[in-house]
């Protein structure tokens, strides 16, 4: 990440920034945080600079002073007293919780606060997440947890009641949209990939990803298929979309724009002004708009997200895009 990224970061979560530095200020820091976005907000680089300033040998008004050997070892990665936690594989699994406890109960070695930062905090699995709810409940020492999360709601409730919540808002849709169209990017593409990040150089990344336009194409052509007949559905997935889709992460990805693809719809329907993900499809949309009511979208909506909760099972991802066109058709979830 780049200084210029960071302090991109740093200046649009300003009422963030301010929060932890009021919070420092006043000595009321808590043993637990959820900082809680959309992708590309900013949270691991605020998270980082948080625990920078835990750390720091000389603070000065709420800021870390970055230059202490504290602040410099923070910068470069390799502070003893912090630890990241990342998805080992689709999941964070029970294991890396234990090890984390393990680390964190410890002697340290040097004195001091510990910090342990969890990303992708919703794909803790249900062993992990009781795991950290247990040191949560007694945490042992001066210890300090952040978890990031780009759905709060995934979150077991009893984790979410003993962490402080910091909501991340992302930047102006519309701003991100003008700025990809001033370096050349489609109208239509450019709405299409803030609705997928919130961070415009990784927005501008997928805008020129010939993978992720070919996504883009297929996703629509599900759709498309889905209104015809559910057999052109089924043979569409066995032909075009498993063959692009074969990743957990590429799935959930496609799942995700098939989501934004019916909310256009609803949107349409309901007459909103809203910047629609796929404003290429404007003509198409609006036709089903008027084709389907707001049972069978909403129907076709919940499926999508039933499909993605059963994606980080060890379930067959062209059977469970199957089941989802089924239930799709049927207007009933199939699990």
């Amino acid at each position: 990440m780049t200084d210029e990224t960071e302090r991109r970061f740093f200046e649009e979560q300003h009422v963030v920034m301010k929060r932890i530095s009021t919070s420092f200020q006043n000595g009321r820091i808590g043993h637990a945080y959820l900082f809680d976005g959309e992708r590309g907000t900013g949270k691991e680089a605020i998270a980082l600079y948080f625990a920078k300033l835990l750390l720091c040998d000389r603070p000065e008004s709420g800021v870390p002073c970055e230059t202490c050997h504290s602040c410099r070892r923070v910068t470069s990665r390799n502070h003893p007293n912090i630890t990241m936690i990342r998805p080992d594989g689709q999941d964070i699994k029970k294991e890396q919780m234990s090890d984390l406890i393990f680390t964190m109960t410890k002697k340290g070695y040097e004195a001091g606060r510990k910090i342990y930062i969890i990303a992708a905090a919703e794909r803790m699995n249900v062993a992990a997440a009781n795991t950290l709810l247990k040191f949560l409940e007694e945490p042992e020492g001066e210890v300090t947890a952040i978890l990031l999360t780009e759905a709060y709601h995934s979150i077991l409730p009893t984790i979410q009641s003993r962490c402080q919540r910091i909501s991340f808002h992302p930047p102006s849709r519309e701003r991100m949209i003008e700025k990809l169209v001033e370096k050349g990017v489609t109208t239509s593409m450019a709405a299409t990939v803030t609705m997928v990040t919130a961070d415009p150089d990784e927005a501008f990344h997928l805008a020129n990803d010939d993978q992720f336009a070919h996504m883009r194409k297929t996703v629509l052509k599900l759709v498309e298929a889905s209104d015809l007949h559910v057999q052109e559905a089924l043979l569409f997935i066995q032909s075009d979309w498993a063959s692009l889709f074969k990743e957990k992460e590429e799935t959930e990805r496609g799942l995700d724009l098939l989501l934004y693809a019916y909310r256009d719809i609803v949107a349409y329907k309901a007459g909103l002004q809203s910047v629609p993900t796929f404003p290429d499809q404007q003509e198409f949309s609006r036709s089903l708009s008027m084709k389907m009511t707001y049972s069978k979208l909403s129907a076709h909506m919940d499926a999508i997200l039933q499909a993605k909760k059963q994606l980080h099972g060890n379930m067959n991802r062209t059977l469970l895009m199957e089941q989802l066109v089924l239930s799709m058709q049927e207007g009933l979830l199939v699990v």
